[in-house]
């Protein structure tokens, strides 16, 4: 052992262990530090398979749903594993690429019910969800469990990335405060999705994740970086603390998680 690494992990991690922002001190901070990917599919699949080079030490996934053809356009990890929950596709992905992570799988829907204690495991949140419920729903459990959450979205060739830090940055009601009514907007499967779209957002929160355990570069907290594909262009647009949020503002009317909010059960993608 070497500094605490073995042969492999510094000729593994080598690269960032060279830089100096990130060295030997910072590649154990990423050993021992504990993400949650909220889906395995467009955005996880990309953020998982990244965070998990970076030697990001714990990864914790949770989706219900399985492997179908048409996924493979866009959740790369999963070739050649059709008809398999994703989490054991994902588990799979991860052991192959790299054996010093440590995978929770959780094979089941973030519901009201389960969210806060999941999130209380961990250092930091993705969301890769496809659908408003489930965002809602985390952005208020990450605001009440005091947890970091990169949030990620996309629509056909657009996609939408921030950071929220609670109380130190507005959250995800802060910019929309409520949902759009049901039927307004499509899904993936009704609209369609450019597949490299969601490897571009999905390696976004994963750099936004990398920085945030290191503690390194300026996090978009307060940004929201907005990417259109077709006319490949990057527009930040800034955000503000919204006094009168109903999770984060100075009298909040969300306290607590409560099944009526969001439906028994979010789907996610």
């Amino acid at each position: 052992m070497l500094g605490g690494f073995s042969e492999e992990q510094i000729k593994r991690y080598s690269r960032h262990i060279i830089l100096p922002e990130v060295g030997g001190k910072g590649q154990k901070k990423l050993l021992s530090s504990r993400v949650l990917c909220i889906g395995a599919g467009g955005l996880g699949a990309p953020i998982i398979e990244y965070l998990a080079a970076a030697g990001v030490g714990t990864l914790g996934i949770i989706d219900d749903d399985t492997v179908d053809l048409s996924n493979l356009q866009r959740q790369i990890i999963h070739g050649g594993n059709v008809g398999i929950h994703k989490v054991e596709s994902a588990r799979q992905f991860i052991n192959n690429l790299n054996p010093d992570i440590e995978v929770r799988t959780y094979v089941e829907r973030l519901n009201a019910n389960n969210v806060v204690d999941i999130f209380k495991e961990y250092d930091i949140v993705v969301d890769g969800s496809d659908n408003f419920a489930t965002r809602y729903l985390v952005n208020d459990a990450c605001v009440l469990t005091d947890t970091p959450l990169s949030h990620g979205s996309i629509y056909r060739f657009e996609g939408q990335v921030t950071t929220i830090i609670p109380h130190k940055g507005p959250c995800y009601r802060c910019i929309f405060e409520h949902a759009p009514p049901p039927g307004m907007v499509p899904s993936c499967q009704e609209a369609g999705v450019l597949g490299v779209l969601p490897g571009i957002i999905g390696v976004i929160q994963a750099t936004e994740v990398v920085k945030y355990l290191l503690g390194i570069g300026e996090l978009l907290v307060g940004r929201l970086i907005y990417y259109d594909a077709l006319n490949m262009v990057f527009d930040e647009i800034k955000i503000r603390w919204n006094k009168n949020c109903p999770v984060c503002g100075t009298e909040p009317k969300i306290t607590s998680i409560q099944e009526e909010i969001y439906g028994e059960s979010c789907r996610i993608w």
